[in-house]
């Protein structure tokens, strides 16, 4: 199936595909403006821009049937307009980040196991050592099909031994958490896809139970797996340098100064994360 389509609001893929491509999971072509999504039936799913910015516009191949078009379009933010987004943080503090990123979409990972993998891999690493850990991982244990790297299944992972793992440099404790999750999935008793009906607080309450999951995890699960818009990572480093910056401070801002911010934002927060994370990058 081939369609093409256009949005009829400002929509910035190519900062979208930017922030993808810092995936090395993600099979993304900056100079074509084009992205092939992985899907759970098999298949993969091409999309490439074709407007612009103000005039956003698509080529969408491959899909077997419209719920797949539906599902792509939801994880990219097609099916819903943004300008509200801009239009909520033009008179704040925002808004000067609001309006250079313009129409920079959430779009969400394209499985949510393998953001929960990721994030866990993440955890405590600086960015260029995670990104390696992670590609180990994937390259050894998952596969590449039609041009696009797929996470191992959950299946996979509990199998694997711990010192296999430390083989490609996990902590011992991070090899516990990827293989003790991913056995919770295979069992049942952890089961990713019924979170996508129920509340962050639910969703959180229930992550934070097993171990190698905190609360900086389960938020990142949320905005990026699951497309939460209200959520804000106060903890998190990079949010608190771009509000030293934006807000000009000798200093990186408190979790009160942060938190006093939230009824302005709201209910937005994961945007205003995801702009002033861009801000910085």
């Amino acid at each position: 199936m081939e369609i093409e389509f256009t949005l009829p609001f400002t929509y910035d893929f190519d900062r979208g595909l930017e922030r993808l491509a810092g995936d090395p999971v993600n099979a993304v072509d900056l100079p074509n403006r084009a992205v092939l999504v992985p899907m759970d039936e098999g298949n993969v799913i091409t999309i490439q821009a074709t407007g612009t910015t103000e005039m956003p516009s698509f080529i969408l191949k491959g899909a077997i049937n419209e719920e797949q078009v539906n599902a792509v379009q939801s994880i990219f933010h097609f099916h819903k307009s943004l300008n509200p987004i801009a239009t909520h943080f033009a008179e704040t503090d925002h808004g000067c980040i609001f309006k250079e990123h313009e129409g920079t979409p959430l779009i969400r990972s394209f499985s949510l196991y393998g953001e929960l993998m990721k994030s866990i891999i993440h955890q405590q690493l600086n960015l260029s050592f995670a990104n390696t850990l992670l590609m180990r991982f994937v390259t050894d244990y998952g596969e590449q099909i039609d041009g696009v790297w797929r996470y191992p299944s959950p299946e996979r992972v509990a199998a694997i031994r711990i010192d296999e793992l430390r083989d490609l440099q996990f902590s011992t404790r991070k090899a516990e958490y990827v293989i003790g999750l991913s056995q919770s999935i295979v069992s049942g008793k952890l089961n990713l896809e019924k979170y996508r009906t129920m509340s962050d607080e639910e969703v959180t309450a229930d992550l934070v139970t097993y171990r190698g999951v905190g609360p900086w995890t389960a938020q990142g699960f949320l905005m990026f797996g699951l497309g939460r818009p209200n959520l804000f990572p106060v903890a998190d480093i990079g949010l608190q340098n771009a509000l030293k910056k934006l807000w000009k401070l000798d200093r990186k801002p408190t979790r009160d100064e942060i938190l006093a911010r939230f009824p302005e934002w709201s209910p937005y927060l994961s945007y205003a994360a995801l702009y002033l994370w861009r801000s910085i990058e």
